[in-house]
């Protein structure tokens, strides 16, 4: 029977917005279920603050200016197979990780971000505390895999394919996909969305995710475009970049019946679910949002790095149009709106990626394994015990 004090720490890192949001799922799926000692930890961000909001400012910057050097980080690090060159990698938030399991005391860890201090803290002590990897993308870097991980929770049978290529155990996998707010896959009035967002029903909307940091490329000169040469509604979601919302008030005071501009909104679902087409970046909690509003996608310039290969995922799965410039993007998007038959084509295509309560099939799953190797190890402890006392 299971044990409703179980301490269960959930392990993220704020490089991008998708991690936390994975976390936070994961979390508020623990309290539904009644567990009440349940922490989100952002490893790196409490053991090392200030190369922590350096490297999440790079990391920010690397969509814009630090393209390359990305590239080179991302594609470098996945092909080292010495393990002993990650060092430096798997060291990394290890001496806050063990001040937090010698004060907390979890029975559970599970890491919505590649942290190798966690497995690597059973390497080194030999303390067995089950850990789970959530895997946040569509595809795979080696930085997720680990001898010491229990069990992996991916978004599509092609990423267990490759966790398979690299040696995993297909009983340490799980396609669950990946955990989204319940909100996405709630019901929904239509009428009364388009009466709260001011949108009208007649007229096609485009709508434009600049991301939590607001990194979509040429926003302003996008909508200038779009508004000049056609009668389409566009709704642009800056998310924390308040400079962006402020460059283009001008255009909400001179179409204010055809734009609309907003900061950050917490039901972005209800958005989603009005729009015709939806340009954005390719991160992975992102494209899974869309899998479950079913909104014809168009990914705009995806930088080298997992948004990449999310891109190159979706658009072999006939779930998304790639534009890779600005020229491509106002092509596309003119083309989809008028092709009925290719916008029903993605919205089937994406709805099949769907794998819906992805949060409920974890933890429901974390909770059986955890509790497995915990008897497992119970029994191999009082086997050792008996030995001693025996000699």
């Amino acid at each position: 029977m299971r044990k409703k004090g179980l301490k269960v720490i959930i392990l993220t890192a704020s490089y991008g917005n998708g991690h936390l949001q994975v976390a936070n799922s994961l979390y508020q799926e623990c309290v539904n279920r009644g567990l009440t000692s349940v922490k989100i930890c952002n490893l790196y961000a409490e053991s090392h603050p200030f190369i922590s909001e350096v490297t999440e400012k790079l990391y920010t910057k690397s969509f814009t200016y630090g393209k390359q050097f990305y590239k080179l980080f991302y594609y470098g690090t996945d092909i080292i197979q010495n393990k002993k060159m990650l060092r430096w990698y798997y060291q990394y938030g290890f001496k806050r990780l063990t001040s937090l399991i010698q004060t907390e005391q979890p029975d559970i860890l599970i890491n919505t971000f590649p942290i190798n201090a966690v497995p690597e803290f059973r390497r080194r002590t030999g303390i067995v505390i089950p850990t789970f990897n959530i895997i946040t993308d569509y595809c795979l870097h080696s930085l997720w895999l680990h001898d010491d991980i229990d069990k992996y929770y991916v978004a599509c049978n092609e990423l267990k394919a490759k966790l398979q290529s690299r040696g995993v155990m297909d009983s340490k996998i799980v396609v669950s996909g990946i955990p989204i707010r319940p909100a996405f896959s709630q019901a929904y009035d239509k009428k009364n969305l388009y009466e709260k967002y001011q949108i009208n029903p007649e007229k096609n909307l485009i709508l434009l995710i600049a991301g939590a940091h607001g990194v979509l490329k040429n926003i302003k000169e996008i909508c200038e475009t779009l508004l000049l040469s056609t009668n389409h509604q566009l709704a642009v979601v800056c998310g924390k970049n308040h400079s962006l919302k402020n460059e283009l008030a001008h255009l909400t005071t001179r179409y204010n019946d055809r734009f609309h501009c907003f900061g950050y909104v917490e039901r972005i679902d209800e958005l989603s679910k009005l729009a015709n087409v939806m340009v954005t970046k390719p991160g992975g909690i992102t494209l899974t949002e869309a899998t479950a509003t079913g909104t014809p996608l168009i990914l705009y310039k995806p930088v080298p790095g997992q948004e990449k290969e999310n891109a190159l995922f979706f658009s072999q799965k006939g779930a998304a149009l790639i534009a890779k410039n600005q020229e491509d993007l106002l092509l596309r998007i003119e083309s989809l709106l008028v092709d009925k038959q290719k916008q029903s084509s993605l919205q089937l295509s994406i709805k099949k990626l769907n794998l819906p309560a992805s949060q409920e099939v974890i933890m429901e799953d974390i909770l059986n394994e955890s509790e497995k190797i915990s008897q497992i190890n119970f029994s191999s402890t009082i086997r050792s015990q008996k030995k001693k006392l025996g000699s």
